[in-house]
């Protein structure tokens, strides 16, 4: 039980995935009309995405409050010989859980509405979800090389098959192929970086890793060289799973060719995982005095992607015709302001507790987001340029008010949850200049980032309610969906209510934190 009730989270949504694909493969397909039109009516799942989707919701659902339980009961405050070093469940792993599952949570429900409305109801995506969660759990816990190799891969996967879920669309093709070429080169250069690291230091455990390198970097050896070699792919491979400028390029297209609900699904939780797994190597393993050093360490390096991230997306972010790839910039300067904070925790590493606040509040409005944009497109009139949205506001007020909310929140504007997760990131990282100066160039540029970043926030404001459509232009009519609806008002429950009482989520992102070291 000392083992089994710590890792119950991940337990749970693993079980859950197991017995929805059974009941995925041997449930009753449903009537060819009920399956929608191109889908094969001997598939078991077609026709079956209501049911399939209240499955994997309530599995999630149950996640998230399970991480909760553990929490309060206090089962991750001892030792865990039987979980460690592979699996590392203490209340930073909770928190990432409980976010996780809340994620995937509002995107399964987004697809319960989204798949038969578009003619896509194939029942493989409910599991193809589920897994992929577990993959992003066991990620965001991982505290092995080796555990972090395979959860890495379990969460790739799943999503490599949902973004070519729409079979007879080359777009999706192109988007899924491009993924995972890429994705398998970054695994390739992670893979090679842990291999080094093992090399030099013959641990594989993250905190042997770091203890390791405490006595070895700054000393004349042979395996210097080999451990930041290591280093350097190590952080290559998982600085491309948070979509930073260099290694962005996949990112526009996945998001523009993957459905909705698959968009929704890897911009909050691949996203969200991949940050957790970068502070918990850099802190655990990458935390020497030298290795976050301004001179000889990784800090400067990521502030340059961070500066990077934030400008290069948003300049781009500024120019786009297509909303959902303009939401996939937007994600990318996120990554860059997520990443200031992690700069911040380099120099006290209780820091990183706006990082954590700022992934939960981020989680809940790129769901909202992408949320609106399946509630406003419905079969053969989906919402896809700015110019689809056109007099949204007064054909369909409350579509454009919950998008209005999530946008503004996106924003930063107060006050919702998206305004402190910014403030939360630029304290932190105006408390760490008072150590290094350095850091204060990166709140200037931050701070302009998100004026900038406000301009394409408000250009869906003035469609929605100051535009009307062009003669002849498509329209975007709201669907009808009573899933799209509950995940919608609960991300806006979420985002308010993070927004107006962020005191306490911040205290449990403080809880939370790790201390940085092995």
């Amino acid at each position: 039980m000392n083992v089994l009730v710590p890792a119950a989270p991940i337990l749970i949504v693993a079980i859950g995935a197991l017995l929805l694909m059974l009941a995925e493969a041997f449930g009753s397909p449903a009537k060819a009309a009920e399956a929608g039109e191109g889908v094969a009516a001997l598939d078991a799942g077609a026709g079956r995405s209501a049911e399939l989707a209240l499955g994997a919701s309530v599995i999630l659902f149950a996640g998230a409050i399970v991480s909760l339980a553990v929490w309060w009961a206090g089962a991750v405050d001892t030792a865990l010989p039987g979980l460690a070093p592979y699996l590392v469940m203490d209340r930073f792993s909770l928190f990432f859980c409980f976010t996780l599952c809340l994620g995937g949570a509002l995107s399964a429900l987004l697809a319960g509405g989204y798949l038969p409305e578009h003619g896509l109801d194939r029942g493989e995506f409910f599991p193809l979800i589920l897994f992929a969660t577990v993959g992003s759990m066991a990620l965001a816990a991982a505290g092995d090389l080796l555990t972090l190799f395979i959860a890495l891969e379990t969460m790739s996967l799943g999503a490599y098959c949902m973004i070519g879920l729409r079979r007879g669309s080359a777009r999706a093709s192109e988007a899924a192929l491009k993924y995972f070429l890429l994705g398998s080169f970054a695994a390739a250069l992670l893979l090679f970086g842990g291999a080094l690291l093992y090399g030099a230091t013959g641990h594989t455990d993250l905190a042997g890793i770091g203890t390791a390198l405490r006595g070895m970097l700054g000393q004349p050896n042979g395996g210097t060289a080999l451990a930041i070699a290591g280093v350097v792919l190590m952080l290559v491979g998982l600085v491309f799973k948070i979509s930073a400028v260099p290694f962005h390029m996949w990112t526009p297209d996945a998001y523009e060719g993957a459905p909705t609900p698959t968009t929704t699904f890897m911009a909050v939780a691949i996203k969200t995982a991949a940050f957790a797994v970068l502070l918990r190597v850099v802190l655990t393993s990458f935390g020497s005095t030298e290795l976050v050093s301004w001179g000889t360490g990784w800090p400067p390096v990521l502030a340059v992607l961070a500066v990077l991230s934030m400008t290069v997306a948003n300049l781009i972010a500024g120019r786009q015709s297509s909303v959902k790839r303009m939401l996939a910039y937007s994600s990318i300067a996120h990554a860059g302001y997520a990443l200031i904070g992690l700069i911040a925790a380099a120099e006290k590493p209780e820091l990183s507790a706006s990082v954590l606040y700022y992934m939960l509040a981020y989680t809940v409005s790129t769901a909202g987001a992408f949320g609106t944009l399946v509630l406003c497109g419905s079969r053969g009139a989906e919402a896809v340029s700015y110019a689809d949205l056109a007099g949204l506001g007064k054909r369909h007020p409350p579509a454009a008010l919950a998008f209005s909310l999530f946008l503004l929140s996106l924003a930063g504007a107060p006050p919702t949850a998206g305004f402190f997760g910014k403030l939360y990131v630029f304290s932190a990282a105006m408390t760490a200049a008072a150590q290094n100066p350095a850091i204060y160039v990166l709140v200037v540029v931050g701070l302009l980032n998100s004026v900038l970043g406000a301009y394409y926030y408000l250009r869906v404001l003035v469609f929605m309610y100051m535009r009307e459509p062009e003669p002849g232009a498509p329209i975007a009519k709201p669907m009808r969906s009573g899933y799209v609806g509950f995940s919608l008002a609960l991300a806006a429950i979420l985002v308010l209510a993070l927004g107006i009482w962020p005191d306490s989520s911040l205290d449990v992102a403080r809880a939370a934190t790790l201390t940085g070291g092995p």
